[in-house]
């Protein structure tokens, strides 16, 4: 039984005792809800594409549509995950901005004769940043189409959306909306949704790679439970995680699930493969934790190679870890520690960058359960002073 499964088969005494009831079964349901997710986008494909269309999605480029996608914190994150994809399928400006960027300057971001769409990822759709970013939008630049992808239905971006007509709300399945503080399943099926959005007029292809994604996290899911378990058991006290591209973002997003699910107690940082040397690689020593999200592009992988060897030729960390979608024939080199889907060769594994957010990032979310469980935390509600909480609150609007 591997260690995920572990957590998963204790009495729900001991779960509720110890804040497992959430996290575990939120991390582990993840590739069977992606199905999920994916019957759900089929389901309303057809009013997506009209309000995609009416947006500007596919019009002439002389349109100057731009596409924001907007959250916070982890929900910023599914934008930065998604807009190397969306850029390419949409042939159009597409920039992931933080609503808490636009909360503040809102002007200064937006153009008075450019067109907009605005992409609002939110798990609950309640969070001041978001709702402040949504009503000064619709007061100050009607023009602009919005559409809202939350796990809440009784979310108030939600609500207000059905008596909007410049805006489409979409709300996932109750079942990924995250009970436990740290967002997981409602991360990786918000991604799911965003990637079906950049293929709603090629559907059926994107299929297959969704059913690669599925196969490849079930597979990889075992794997990686044991290898953070492993880890967590092991003296570190600070972890970097670094990524290119789209795999960025999986880095942001996998420092920022250790950092809440341990209180802080494990410091996280995350940076671009060739931005490490730029000074983070200063904080990096024996008691921090490596890990690289290694591109499938031959290209970009030198340069990930190089740094890898770098930080093995100065010795700065103890072992490297490697997360890849697809196997590499001479990985003894790149790093101590290799973790793949490896799947059979009749379903390959390698799976593009770009889709790559919803596997990878499960190893992020691992760590930080099982390093939560080392500093004897409660995962479901890891911060005992009350310094984050599952939605943020206490955040004035100025006008």
């Amino acid at each position: 039984m591997n260690a995920l499964a572990e957590l998963l088969s204790l009495p729900d005494a001991e779960k509720g005792a110890r804040g497992l009831v959430h996290t575990p079964a939120e991390i582990a349901q993840q590739p069977e809800t992606w199905l999920s997710t994916f019957e759900l986008f089929r389901r309303k494909q057809a009013q997506i594409a009209e309000f995609l269309s009416l947006a500007g999605v596919g019009a002439n480029p002389s349109s100057r549509l731009t596409v924001f996608l907007i959250g916070a914190g982890t929900s910023d994150y599914i934008g930065q995950s998604l807009t190397y994809l969306l850029r390419r399928c949409w042939h159009c400006d597409v920039i992931a901005v933080p609503s808490t960027d636009l909360l503040t300057h809102m002007d200064e971001l937006l153009f008075a004769e450019r067109r907009y769409l605005w992409i609002h990822f939110s798990r609950s759709g309640d969070t001041p940043e978001g709702v402040g970013v949504w009503e000064a939008a619709r007061k100050n630049r009607p023009d602009i189409h919005h559409l809202v992808i939350s796990c809440n239905a009784n979310g108030r971006m939600i609500r207000e959306s059905a008596d909007e007509p410049r805006a489409f709300g979409i709300c996932l399945d109750d079942a990924v909306n995250d009970r436990g503080l740290a967002m997981t399943s409602s991360f990786t099926n918000m991604v799911i949704f965003g990637q079906c959005l950049a293929h709603v007029n090629d559907l059926v292809r994107y299929e297959e790679v969704l059913l690669r994604l599925v196969q490849a996290g079930r597979h990889f899911l075992p794997r990686a439970a044991d290898r953070a378990s492993a880890l967590a058991k092991e003296s570190y006290t600070k972890a970097c995680f670094v990524g290119s591209g789209p795999l960025r973002a999986v880095a942001r997003e996998s420092a920022l699930k250790l950092l809440e699910l341990t209180a802080g107690k494990t410091l996280t940082m995350s940076e671009s493969v060739l931005g490490l040397r730029h000074g983070p690689m200063a904080a990096l020593d024996q008691d921090t934790l490596f890990v690289c999200f290694l591109s499938g592009n031959r290209r970009t992988q030198q340069y990930e190679r190089d740094l890898l060897e770098e930080i093995k030729v100065k010795q700065l960390v103890r072992s490297r870890i490697v997360v890849a979608g697809g196997d590499l024939p001479d990985k003894d080199s790149v790093a101590e520690d290799y973790l793949t889907p490896n799947l059979t060769p009749t379903a390959p594994s390698d799976i593009g960058d770009d889709y790559r957010a919803p596997v990878d990032v499960m190893f992020g979310q691992l760590l930080g359960l099982f390093l939560s469980l080392r500093w004897k935390l409660r995962p479901d509600c890891p911060s005992p002073n009350g310094a984050i909480s599952r939605v943020v609150q206490h955040v004035s609007i100025h006008h």
